[in-house]
């Protein structure tokens, strides 16, 4: 049975892939400080081949016994979360980084950066890939998750080069399902929660920038396939189906049956125009591409939200009337 390690595994993504991971019969360590994850992502993992560690990767790593494959998620990932958490976004995506090499390294295990679009900041070059190196605004607000994730990804090939250590980098783009907390600052998970509220839509600049949103479960496929591989050079993993903010919103709307209007404000600072994976290379390399339309992949994330407390809530009125 593979021994398996998952920073940021109470995360969003990390909690997807140990689900995942378990499913393939590898015994499976979660570590996380629950600063932007949680708890609930986990509690229907308990099981005796599942095991929570609470820890800040930044501060020294120790797990007992052996560990096959180290997953590093450990960082925030949504725009509110590292705008908020500049110093903490850093320091992850450096000191945390290093610590997981570091026990990569002592271990021999076979170690995976989740690594980010974000590397291409506002890109120049679309769709982007792999060989692309980015156009990134480096002391802008967005700079510190662009610059992290840069750095972590020169660590990993510098660990790789260096000690020899087995390690792989996916950057992933937008991606989206069950577990996304509500209102975090990513398109989807704000355009839900507002639409089954009927709260006006919120879309930033003119809702002309493009995104590219895969599923989860695509997502955690192709990032298994590429621990699994011989691959060590980064590798875009997401769905290359682009389209407008205000399309996705417009089809949020659709799908939730709201009367949501959509409303527009001023777009942040440094937000890209354009996102598009070149997946050219997962599909060479790990015969990896997505298979869950968006329309599929809404609906099962739209069942997800209303089975939420907060959009459950009947009042008396309510109860009366029916």
């Amino acid at each position: 049975m593979p021994r398996t390690l998952v920073t940021g595994g109470a995360g969003f993504l990390g909690s997807h892939l140990c689900e995942y991971l378990l499913k393939k019969g590898h015994e499976v360590i979660a570590m996380d400080n629950l600063l932007t994850g949680t708890i609930t992502n986990i509690e229907h993992l308990q099981c005796e081949q599942f095991k929570f560690i609470k820890h800040d990767v930044t501060e020294y790593i120790y797990v007992g016994g052996p560990i096959d494959y180290i997953l590093h998620f450990a960082s925030p990932a949504s725009p509110m979360d590292y705008l908020q958490l500049p110093i903490q976004t850093l320091k992850v995506g450096a000191l945390g980084t290093h610590k997981a090499l570091g026990l990569a390294k002592e271990k021999k295990a076979t170690f995976l950066l989740a690594s980010t679009s974000e590397v291409y900041g506002d890109p120049l070059v679309h769709p982007q890939n792999e060989e692309y190196w980015g156009h990134v605004n480096p002391v802008g607000p967005r700079g510190v998750y662009d610059e992290a994730k840069r750095f972590a990804e020169a660590l990993t090939m510098a660990y790789h080069r260096t000690h020899g250590v087995d390690t792989k980098i996916v950057r992933i783009f937008n991606t989206y399902g069950p577990r996304m907390r509500p209102n975090d600052g990513r398109a989807i998970p704000t355009f839900i929660p507002q639409a089954l509220r009927g709260e006006p839509i919120t879309v930033f600049g003119d809702g002309s920038q493009t995104r590219s949103f895969c599923f989860v479960d695509d997502l955690v496929e192709g990032i298994y396939r590429l621990l699994m591989s011989d691959v060590h050079d980064p590798v875009n993993i997401g769905n290359p189906t682009e389209m407008t903010i205000k399309e996705l919103a417009e089809e949020v709307v659709r799908l939730t049956g709201s009367r949501s209007e959509i409303i527009y404000k001023p777009l942040p600072v440094d937000d890209p125009k354009i996102r598009q994976p070149d997946i050219t290379r997962a599909k060479k390399l790990l015969g990896w591409e997505p298979k869950v339309s968006l329309q599929d992949g809404l609906k099962k994330t739209i069942d997800w939200f209303r089975t939420l407390p907060e959009f459950q809530k009947v009042t008396a009125s309510e109860v009366m009337e029916e």
